[in-house]
């Protein structure tokens, strides 16, 4: 079911070429704070937030940017969270006979989910899932283009082979489907260091021992939860 749920993603990176060699540039989370406030600038939040739900594919890169990173000063913002839908969702997947009918369900349960968290990538998957199997390109289409937002934003902050270069993310879920993205499988084995999580990686022809990731806005939440 994994390779079943990531094929879509995975695929369009693939064809699009992975590159590590770019010029990142790590999120100022106080700068983008005070850039989505502006209700005149073209990276006002809620004009970014419209964008994105019409699946705009002329967004910038510093506007997708300034969408996922931004999502942090969102009351609505929970990394930890879940939505009552997931399980509904895991009954259907795991049927043992996924029939037409149950794709129109799965396509239902995630746009529930993604109402509540809007970049879950692992729930946009299984809805481009659904949406292949009934053949509903533009739909298929316009999810695409979400996920690759939200996979721009992240992977414009780094490579993952140091601290210094980690990659960026504000949900942990999103961690391991960074890895799927670029090709890794997950080693079984993760450690805080810091604000960063460091993934070890299973055995790879690159011999990279593990990746690491930027998670301070979800020890932020974390720590407001505990207040």
């Amino acid at each position: 079911m994994k390779k079943l749920i990531m094929f879509a993603i995975l695929f369009l990176f693939l064809k699009q070429g992975f590159s590590q060699n770019q010029n990142f540039e790590q999120p100022d989370y106080k700068k983008i704070a005070i850039a989505i406030k502006d209700s005149d600038s073209n990276l006002f939040y809620n004009k970014l937030m419209q964008r994105y739900h019409a699946s705009d594919t002329t967004m910038t890169l510093n506007e997708r940017r300034h969408l996922y990173f931004g999502y942090v000063n969102n009351e609505k913002y929970a990394p930890y969270g879940n939505s009552n839908f997931n399980d509904s969702l895991s009954i259907v997947l795991n049927k043992k006979n996924i029939e037409m009918s149950d794709f129109d369900l799965l396509n239902k349960f995630s746009d529930a989910i993604l109402k509540e968290y809007p970049f879950d990538l692992r729930t946009m998957n299984i809805k481009l899932y659904a949406l292949e199997k009934m053949f509903k390109i533009t739909e298929f289409q316009n999810c695409l283009t979400k996920a690759t937002m939200v996979l721009d934003a992240i992977l414009s902050t780094g490579d993952g082979l140091s601290k210094e270069t980690a990659f960026y993310v504000i949900n942990p879920s999103h961690e391991y489907d960074i890895l799927d993205v670029i090709g890794f499988q997950y080693g079984d084995e993760q450690r805080l260091i810091d604000h960063y999580d460091y993934l070890k990686l299973a055995e790879n022809d690159s011999n990279i021992e593990g990746l690491y990731f930027d998670v301070s806005p979800c020890l932020n939440a974390l720590n407001n939860m505990f207040k």
